[in-house]
């Protein structure tokens, strides 16, 4: 479908190539073992994992900082499961959250095949809302980070996807023009229509469930990629 049309793949890396639920469920069963907190890691992440994309969804809004969220996302759950924890402990949490999650370096089933399949006939960018500072050693450890040309993220863009200006600032780092590049993502908002926004064709991940739409063909497994490209 996009075979004879793009030159150039621009991939989501948290929820698309990076599972980041198994890598982010590693690192809290860490710390919060270390910090003696008294609660289940399934009865945690049940409410912790909703919450973190309702904060996320505020953070892409520019309603909330960095810091806000990476506070606020725990202090909500804590009070959610009726558990008394001081603030210097979730700022502890918080600190040492971000330090130890890219030290897990779990993919989605078939990504390390997949690229290999893209990189001989296409150019592979990376468009992220991540934390700077977290997303090359995510990809990195994880061994993947030779596949991408151009790595944008929403820091150095200064805004969040689906913010236009964060697709082209990618678009202008790796001078393509919208009409060849396609962009895959998990999220409906933040990556397909941010994308078709300014241009690009687009491949919905729906790694989440998601209802069906008609903004872009959907997969659900990655090796599906191969069929369109």
């Amino acid at each position: 479908m996009f075979k004879n049309l793009v030159t150039d793949v621009f991939f989501d890396l948290d929820h698309t190539l990076w599972d980041f639920e198994r890598n982010s469920s590693l690192t809290f069963e860490k710390i919060l073992a270390e910090h003696a907190i008294k609660i289940s890691l399934q009865e945690f992440l049940a409410v912790y994992v909703p919450t973190n994309l309702a904060f996320w969804k505020l953070y892409r809004e520019e309603k909330i900082t960095k810091e806000a969220l990476r506070y606020q996302r725990l202090k909500t759950v804590f009070d959610k499961l009726g558990l008394s924890v001081e603030d210097e402990v979730i700022h502890s949490l918080s600190r040492e959250y971000i330090n130890h999650l890219s030290s897990y370096t779990h993919l989605f089933p078939d990504t390390v095949a997949v690229l290999k399949y893209l990189r001989p006939r296409y150019r592979l960018h990376i468009i992220t809302n991540g934390f700077q500072e977290i997303q090359e050693k995510k990809l990195r450890n994880s061994g993947i980070h030779h596949f991408f040309e151009h790595i944008v993220d929403s820091e150095m863009a200064g805004v969040k996807k689906p913010n236009p200006i964060i697709f082209e600032l990618a678009l202008d780092r790796a001078k393509v023009h919208p009409q060849k590049s396609l962009m895959i993502g998990d999220s409906l908002e933040a990556d397909i229509l941010g994308a078709k926004s300014v241009g690009l064709h687009t491949l919905h991940f729906n790694a989440h469930g998601d209802p069906v739409h008609d903004h872009a063909p959907i997969i659900t497994q990655l090796r599906e990629i191969k069929t369109y490209l």
